[in-house]
């Protein structure tokens, strides 16, 4: 019998109106670190995102906690196993936003696409009226999408918007429908928002993002091809949300897969494929120094926090 998973991950966001953020990070964070979960949970005034990690109880301790806060009662939570720490520490901060779009005049709280459950996707992804649409930046896009999807290219989810307005004539062409995924489904939110004020109708989006189709529909049926990149130590999940075979690298945080990692580009903590052309030496023997650290912290049963890379941002 396998051994259950020490840590329980999970993925949280719910926009609703929060007038003082600022007084809810203290308790918050007090919450987190009384039960031992490691994370980032971002605060803003449209709500609150992030991704935790920690044993079964305290993750339910610190969902109770937010859900108790006025508006946050249906908080939308994507549940996830791994069997080494996906994080180094607990964080709490506050934002602008919880996810970043730029775009002021957006609120999913208002105006949001049509959902559509993880077992329908396939039939709207495989109707020839629909364009689909991965609102991911290019590094996830890398590790994996649907099949016939197409790629904006965007290193940030900033540019989605000047993306789609540039390309839109071509991308509606012909199409009648717009469908678009991500991760867990809060980027969809605004994105699909933002179409809604863009004057598309019919636009929908995965409910619950790449995730939840990963958890929930049959590899065997399955119209994903690849890997799911998420943002903690895990680095990609498959299907049944299992831990993938993409590593990361410490210099730039892109994944890298087997292939890659068996390059003689690809030094761990120092350099790989993607980034051996641009960094300078002076950089690669901080880098050298920081994994050393980190590995004689690991001889003697400690985290080196210096030493692991900050989660990208979406």
């Amino acid at each position: 019998m396998t051994a259950p998973a020490p840590f329980t991950v999970a993925a949280l966001y719910q926009f609703t109106r929060l007038e003082d953020p600022a007084s809810l990070k203290g308790p918050l964070l007090a919450k987190c670190e009384e039960v031992g979960t490691m994370g980032t949970l971002l605060l803003a005034k449209e709500g609150i995102n992030g991704t935790i990690a920690g044993g079964e109880n305290a993750i339910a301790q610190v969902l109770a906690h937010i859900r108790s806060i006025p508006g946050c009662a249906e908080l939308d939570v994507k549940f996830s196993t791994a069997t080494e720490p996906p994080f180094s520490r607990m964080k709490v901060r506050l934002k602008r936003e919880i996810v970043t779009m730029g775009e002021p005049d957006i609120d999913p709280r208002l105006s949001v696409g049509h959902y559509v459950a993880p077992q329908d996707w396939n039939d709207l992804i495989c109707d020839p009226d629909t364009v689909v649409i991965d609102t991911r930046n290019d590094y996830e896009v890398a590790t994996g999408t649907f099949k016939g999807a197409v790629d904006p290219h965007t290193t940030s989810f900033r540019e989605f918007p000047e993306w789609f307005r540039e390309h839109r004539e071509e991308l509606l062409e012909g199409k009648k429908k717009v469908a678009m995924f991500c991760t867990g489904g809060i980027r969809c939110e605004k994105s699909t928002s933002f179409l809604r004020k863009e004057g598309i109708e019919d636009v929908y989006h995965l409910k619950g993002g790449i995730l939840k189709y990963l958890e929930t529909v049959p590899k065997d049926e399955s119209l994903w091809d690849g890997e799911c990149f998420v943002f903690d130590e895990r680095v990609t999940v498959r299907h049944g949300l299992e831990q993938g075979n993409y590593g990361m690298c410490r210099a730039c945080r892109r994944p890298v897969s087997e292939e890659e990692q068996a390059s003689a580009d690809f030094v761990p903590g120092v350099s790989c494929p993607h980034c051996i052309d641009e960094r300078s030496e002076e950089q690669r023997a901080r880098y050298r120094e920081r994994q050393k650290q980190q590995q004689l912290a690991k001889k003697r049963g400690e985290i080196h926090v210096g030493a692991r890379a900050e989660p990208r941002k979406p």
